[in-house]
């Protein structure tokens, strides 16, 4: 993991799929074991879905509750 990966989890949209536009860090932990199961695709999306997934399955969201905030401030800022 890389520091900024926490940041990019609340900021990077899912590029693709059901679940097209909305932050990784909001997708459902079902989703996530699905494509844990399936097979994350490869590359950068693929590796911050796998984080996402380890972040959701051992009950850590609430890491990412300031990094909302704060983002959902700059989005409000701009």
């Amino acid at each position: 993991m890389k520091p900024h990966d926490l940041q990019r989890l609340v900021e990077t949209r899912m590029p693709f799929g059901k679940y097209e536009g909305r932050p990784i860090a909001d997708l459902p932990g079902d989703y996530l074991n699905w494509l844990a199961r399936e097979g994350f695709p490869r590359g950068d999306i693929g590796r911050l879905l796998a984080l996402m997934h380890e972040i959701d399955h051992n009950g850590l969201g609430e890491l990412l509750a300031p990094l909302r905030t704060a983002a959902s401030n700059r989005e409000r800022a701009a």
